[in-house]
């Protein structure tokens, strides 16, 4: 073939390209300014809160302790149980729709400020930045070779990171295990394999994660980053560059007005681009891997301010309010959030100000309606399944209201029930027939009450079967 069809050949075949690429490792511009204090102050606060809260004592106890083995859960001053998985089902859909509703207003707040991966990943940026050095020291570190600086600030950061993940991986197993017994046995080598394992496992996560993977977590990983933008409407909160008002871009000295020579406010310098944790280019437009930090706002408003420009080139806004449109808060979307965030909010609280302390269910004797005793009473039989919800042992008896006569009998007449144990005992209800005003059957209502603690009482109603049609 001639070198004139080679030529055309070549032209009209696409060049191949790989559909898999090399990870390029993104160094984030450390930069200054009000949102980057506020993502600060919120990783001191949630920090604090997660290292913290183990250590806080109530009541003589763990505050937030997770007893796996004892099936308990101690939340400050509350025990729950496995009965109470009604609490964590309703737990989970507030938050959810807590985080429906955040995102519907102002976007991605969450992934920026407050996502355990977005908090870790800054801590450990800190230490990197802390034994390496900026952005330009970090790459040149990194392009060159082995020697003795690279190996102790390499070194020193790893020993950091390490530490850190260790610290992070023992303070959430003490979430399970109480932490000042798990220090103990810590610094006597006698823990156990499972708290092994997980101490571990959590730090090892955390290294892994906040350390290398980064913002691939966000990337690849996190589900949130695909469907977040299904709770976007155009009045929704984003982080967006003004392209109006920027383009088109290009470099100037300090102080030159933008239009006396044809350019837009944006004089190209990148810092926005340098500054992003997850290194895209606000300028190109909303995109899902933008985790809402404003990194790049504070890159941009430092940039500003030195070319005297007016702030807000990247800022936070809306669709409609970048194209001059009015920009709503409340609407349809929030609205429905807000109230049924609020509905469920609401019946958790009311469960919880009305939960009882001992738990009462009542299996009917199917096998026999009711019977008539030697003293001619009518008798129904009952099986009650008692549980104490409390975090300590009681002792309960039980009584019974109704129609005038009714009295009840159980068998023990008293019974002692251990933290977190479900007993079942025989119980037997009798009415005189005089009072059976309804024919088939009568309302009662049986009441359990601990005998060492007036304060603990639960109740059940149930049915008690009478016969129909028939004088007694």
């Amino acid at each position: 073939m001639s070198a004139r069809g080679q030529a055309r050949k070549a032209q009209a075949e696409p060049e191949a390209v790989s559909m898999y690429e090399a990870h390029q490792k993104v160094y984030p511009r450390e930069v200054k300014g009000r949102f980057q204090n506020l993502r600060t102050g919120m990783v001191f606060l949630l920090l604090g809160v997660f290292y913290g809260l183990p250590w806080l004592q109530l009541g003589g106890r763990q505050a937030v302790l997770f007893d796996l083995p004892a099936r308990q859960f101690h939340i400050f001053g509350l025990t729950f149980w496995p009965q109470d998985f009604f609490y964590l089902t309703l737990l989970l859909v507030i938050c959810a729709l807590g985080l429906f509703f955040v995102t519907a207003l102002f976007g991605r707040v969450w992934c920026g400020y407050a996502c355990p991966q977005t908090v870790w990943t800054e801590v450990f940026l800190w230490m990197e930045q802390w034994t390496e050095g900026g952005r330009a020291k970090r790459m040149k570190l990194d392009r060159g070779p082995w020697n003795r600086e690279k190996i102790l600030r390499k070194g020193a950061k790893q020993v950091l990171w390490v530490t850190f993940a260790a610290w992070t991986g023992f303070t959430f197993v003490g979430f399970f295990t109480p932490i000042t017994e798990l220090g103990a046995r810590l610094l006597t080598f006698e823990l156990g394999p499972w708290e092994t394992f997980w101490m571990g496992f959590y730090g090892l996560a955390t290294y892994g994660n906040a350390g290398f993977l980064r913002e691939q977590v966000c990337l690849y990983m996190c589900p949130y980053a695909r469907f977040q933008g299904a709770m976007f409407d155009r009045d929704t909160l984003i982080i967006s560059y003004d392209e109006a008002r920027g383009e088109p871009r290009g470099g100037r000295k300090r102080g030159v007005e933008p239009k006396s020579v044809g350019l837009g406010d944006c004089i190209d310098c990148n810092l926005c681009v340098q500054a992003c944790p997850t290194g895209i280019d606000i300028r190109d437009g909303l995109q899902y891997e933008c985790i809402a930090c404003a990194a790049c706002i504070d890159a941009c408003d430092s940039v500003m301010d030195r070319m005297n420009y007016p702030r807000g080139l990247i800022r936070y806004t809306s669709e409609n309010a970048l194209e001059g449109k009015p920009s709503r808060v409340v609407r349809p979307r929030t609205i429905v959030y807000l109230v049924l965030l609020l509905a469920l909010a609401t019946a958790g609280a009311t469960g919880l100000a009305l939960r009882e302390p001992v738990r009462l269910d009542i299996l009917t004797d199917r096998n026999t309606l009711y019977r008539e005793t030697d003293e001619g009473l009518i008798e129904n039989s009952y099986t009650f399944k008692l549980t104490n919800m409390h975090d300590t042992a009681h002792s309960y008896r039980f009584s019974v209201t109704g129609p005038e006569g009714i009295r009840i009998e159980t068998d023990p007449p008293e019974v002692r029930v251990a933290a977190g144990e479900t007993r079942t005992l025989a119980a037997r209800v009798q009415l005189p027939p005089a009072a059976a005003e309804n024919p088939g059957g009568e309302e009662i209502t049986v009441r359990v009450r601990s005998t060492d603690d007036a304060g603990i009482t639960g109740s059940e109603t149930t049915r008690f079967r009478t016969p129909v049609g028939r004088d007694f």
